[in-house]
Parts: C-alpha cells; sequence; structure tokens
C-alpha cells in the first residue's frame, strides 16, 4: 500500500514541475534555460501563486545566483517553485475577506468606493502600489461612467477558481 502512495505523489511532483516548466518556457526568450529576474513574479503568479512583494523578494533569494545576474536559471527555480506548489503557499485572499476589506473602506456602506478614495488606500496606506499597479487595477476595477469600483463586482471578476 505504501508503495501506490509513493508512486501517486511521485506523479503529483512530476505534474507539478511539468506545469512550473511550461510557465518558465513561456518567459525563456533565448531557450537557454533562463529567464529575466523581472519575470519570475509573472511566471509564480501564472502558476496560481500570489506572493506579496516582500515574498517575491525572499523567493528570488533563493533562486538568486551567488552573484547575481539578472536571470534566474531553470536548475534553481524548480525545486523551490515545487516545494512553494507542495505546500500551497502564497494563496489568493478568499472571497469574504476580500469583500470584509473593501466593506471596511466603504465608509457609507453604499457598495462602492470612489476612484479617490480607492487611490489614496492604496499609494499612502500598507503596501503601497505602484503607479503601474494601480493603473493596471483601476483599468479593470473602475466604472467609467460613476468613476467609483463597485467593489462586489470586481471581487467577483477577481477571484481564481481553485477546483
Amino acid at each position: 500500500m505504501a508503495e501506490k502512495e509513493g508512486s501517486g505523489e511521485d506523479r503529483a511532483v512530476a505534474e507539478i514541475e511539468k506545469k512550473i516548466i511550461e510557465a518558465f518556457e513561456v518567459f525563456d526568450h533565448e531557450c537557454n534555460k533562463t529567464v529575466d529576474v523581472r519575470e519570475v513574479g509573472s511566471i509564480v503568479r501564472s502558476l496560481g501563486c500570489f506572493p506579496t512583494e516582500a515574498e517575491l523578494h525572499e523567493l528570488l533569494a533563493k533562486v538568486e545566483e551567488e552573484e547575481p545576474t539578472g536571470y534566474i536559471h531553470l536548475e534553481k527555480f524548480l525545486p523551490v517553485m515545487t516545494k512553494v506548489l507542495l505546500d500551497r503557499r502564497y494563496r489568493p485572499i478568499p472571497e469574504d475577506v476580500l469583500l470584509r476589506a473593501f466593506e471596511a473602506l466603504d465608509e457609507n456602506k453604499c457598495g462602492y468606493i470612489t476612484k479617490e478614495e480607492l487611490v489614496k488606500y492604496l499609494t499612502e496606506e500598507g503596501e503601497p502600489f505602484t503607479q503601474e499597479e494601480m493603473e493596471d487595477m483601476l483599468s479593470t476595477a473602475l466604472d467609467p461612467e460613476t468613476n467609483t469600483v463597485r467593489y462586489r463586482d470586481y471581487i467577483s471578476m477577481m477571484i481564481v477558481d481553485e477546483s
């Protein structure tokens, strides 16, 4: 019985490694088993992981060469990312938690937040958004007619189906 479990686990690891390699290869523009260090966040997110910037920097520290070259090698990335996926780290924030966070910002309990309020919260509080992150979010979240974010609709668009 234990032998079957082991082989099932091996298959699961092989599947995870295959997904990681496929995601890595999308960004391996030189086809030399390396990617630009700036692409690692996109690779990690494409695999369904959503680390904070600080967590992403910790991950990069584990996979970078002793003397950083600006490139990450697949052979260093693969075992680290395999462990991340096996441990189910950097999971997306659950829908109910996102909703409570938006509701806390919605002082008038009207179901939306103005663009000005959102920009203020996301650039001045906590781990601030960059200008590019702010523009990306607003392009998706903002209702152009009312200049507001109807957060229930926005949360519905963001939710990752984990099934």
